[in-house]
């Protein structure tokens, strides 16, 4: 006991009752050094495109732009335009569908019920990039075999990939975006639907009114991680031939077999973009804290 005693006076504790060692940092140990490292390599890249000819031609190829275009007023930047199309226009539809099923889910219906849930575990089992190719070339040739059926005329070429690939992505991420409103519906408190019952409101003008609205406070940084995620995952539309980042990364670098720069390029473009939404999904959060906090 007594050598207990002795080791446990002699042990270096700060005011916090953590190490000296671990402790002795004060706020250095919470300072952003790694945003300070991403800066300096971010600055080393940019500094490369400004100076390096191989480098300048690999941005303006993979971003879809020319500097002549933009000297014209032709600020397309291609394949930034159409990753960040697809994500945003496929993540309106997983949130239309995730809103629509996470009713379900959290309804007491046994036929909502099992029919969301169906979905969701079925959805959610199914790796993003199989589901991408089976919605492409599988549910498209049905779809088209069942119109021809009918009379309509028409064909593979009039269903665009970039469609394509936005359906699928909606569908995929639809399931994970019904789990997080289903979460954010269940918790909240039984009392607020008790006493939307007492004031007479119907179940639409309950959700309407008083759950989805704190619900969407709650779950909007999981939202956020969502879209997010969505941005990254559309660089798999790549593989139908859609002419995003990735396409044209890879357009670029089968030609000149600069797979160093090419991938170095793009990963820091997706850098770039996913850097600049999470600090955006923040400000978000903070203004909506802010705003529910008055």
């Amino acid at each position: 006991m007594a050598n207990e005693r002795s080791a446990q006076q002699k042990a270096p504790v700060g005011s916090s009752g953590q190490s000296r060692l671990l402790g002795g940092f004060g706020g250095l140990s919470q300072w952003p050094w790694w945003l300070l490292l991403a800066i300096l390599i971010a600055c080393y890249i940019i500094f490369l495109i400004i100076t390096d000819e191989g480098m300048r031609k690999t941005f303006w190829f993979i971003s879809g732009q020319t500097p002549a275009g933009i000297l014209s007023g032709s600020i397309l930047f291609k394949g930034i335009t159409i990753t960040l199309t697809v994500a945003v226009c496929a993540y309106i539809c997983a949130l239309i569908i995730g809103l629509t099923f996470g009713l379900m889910r959290s309804s007491d219906n046994p036929f909502f019920y099992n029919i969301a849930s169906f979905y969701v575990e079925i959805m959610r089992g199914i790796p993003m990039l199989v589901l991408l190719l089976y919605v492409s070339f599988a549910l498209v040739g049905l779809f088209i075999t069942a119109i021809n059926s009918i009379g309509i005329p028409l064909s593979s070429r009039d269903i665009p990939m970039e469609l394509r690939a936005i359906i699928a992505l909606g569908l995929g991420y639809g399931a994970f975006s019904a789990e997080i409103f289903r979460a954010g519906i269940q918790s909240i408190e039984s009392g607020q639907h008790e006493a939307a019952a007492a004031l007479g409101m119907s179940y639409f003008q309950k959700m309407r009114l008083i759950v989805l609205p704190q619900a969407f406070r709650r779950i909007l940084p999981a939202l956020g991680n969502d879209f997010i995620a969505m941005v990254k995952d559309s660089s798999l539309v790549a593989i139908l031939g859609v002419q995003d980042l990735t396409q044209l990364t890879r357009l670029y670098y089968s030609g000149n077999f600069l797979y160093m720069q090419s991938l170095t390029m793009l990963a820091f473009i997706y850098l770039i973009m996913v850097v600049l939404l999470t600090r955006f999904v923040r400000w978000m959060e903070s203004r909506l804290q802010r705003a529910y906090q008055r």
